[in-house]
């Protein structure tokens, strides 16, 4: 039975408020058709300023920002292994789509290894865009004992526990990668983890620590003569360091490349996470952030929001099988 219109009838006034009310009832509806954004949107990046993530996501950041007509601001709040950042995210912001932060194997990872996890990577978040990748690897001073990979291990087997080496936090995806090595090759090394890659390739070039295995911020150094490069963790050699090896070549059946992306608060408005999609992917897929990317050799691994999700699903599940079978706990 058809249902009669009677808003014909309603006075001026009660026809405005009714409007109104439909707005706020569906709230998605108005900020899909343009409204959103309306105010600065902050994109919390969890290391310090100045590592390759940090100048791929300003680069998406000021695109974004000239695009939306609206600063996209931001914030770096490193520790807990690059975890804190968006785990305050998820529990702090509200879901409107103005608080966002960087997604990385670390945050789906982590609570694995604690006793009480305190945030589930899936229902916790709103996963929007997946975008690029590391260049991961090793290396060591320029003046280093070690000319090769294979110096390296040698010199480890024969001196349990004495040669240290350095990455941006435990439970990270590079020092889960050095555990898997330690474990193949039957050696000991010690961690020494810090916030962030500019910090453990300080500490390396000032002789704190002999070794770092993190993100390329360590490339320039190479380039400039300043450290060695051991290894690269890419499926094939990197056409700016012809002479490094992969760990496949070394003998481990391993790349890490480490996918990260954007993520929000659960619960944000499907209107408004295809309005960031949409915006974000024009951004990572500009000349202005191919440049970036390859600057750092960060591979492009754009996944859009129903592949990113599932992605996210799927790599859970074989992270919190990794800490179980490296026995891989936090403290407290």
């Amino acid at each position: 039975m058809p249902v009669r219109d009677n808003t014909r009838f309603l006075p001026t006034r009660r026809l405005l408020l009714a409007a109104g009310a439909a707005s706020l009832a569906v709230p998605g509806l108005a900020r899909a058709q343009g409204r959103f954004p309306d105010r600065p949107i902050q994109l919390v990046v969890p290391w310090p300023a100045g590592g390759s993530a940090d100048a791929q996501l300003r680069s998406i950041a000021d695109l974004v920002s000239a695009k939306a007509g609206q600063p996209f601001i931001i914030q770096n709040r490193p520790g807990a292994g690059g975890t804190l950042g968006p785990m305050q995210v998820a529990q702090q912001s509200r879901p409107d789509g103005y608080t966002l932060t960087q997604m990385h194997l670390s945050v789906l990872r982590r609570p694995w290894m604690m006793r009480t996890p305190q945030w589930d990577p899936v229902g916790d978040f709103t996963h929007i865009i997946g975008m690029t990748g590391w260049l991961f690897g090793c290396a060591v001073k320029a003046d280093s004992r070690f000319q090769t990979w294979q110096e390296m291990i040698a010199y480890a087997r024969a001196n349990p526990g004495k040669l240290n080496y350095t990455t941006s936090g435990i439970g990270t995806t590079n020092h889960l990668a050095m555990e898997t090595i330690q474990e193949k090759e039957g050696v000991q090394l010690t961690h020494v983890p810090f916030r962030g890659s500019n910090e453990a390739v300080t500490a390396v070039l000032g002789g704190q620590v002999d070794m770092v295995c993190d993100s390329s911020t360590w490339a320039p150094f190479v380039e400039n003569n300043q450290m060695r490069a051991l290894s690269v963790w890419t499926a094939e050699r990197v056409q700016r360091f012809p002479n490094v090896p992969t760990l496949k070549e070394l003998g481990y059946d391993l790349v890490v490349t480490s996918p990260y992306g954007v993520s929000g608060p659960k619960g944000m408005d499907e209107g408004v996470v295809r309005t960031l999609h949409d915006m974000m992917k024009e951004a990572l897929m500009s000349p202005q952030n191919a440049e970036i990317r390859s600057r750092f050799d960060m591979p492009l691994v754009y996944q859009d929001t129903q592949t990113y999700r599932a992605f996210i699903a799927e790599r859970v599940e074989y992270e919190k099988a990794m800490v179980r079978r490296l026995g891989l706990t936090l403290d407290g």
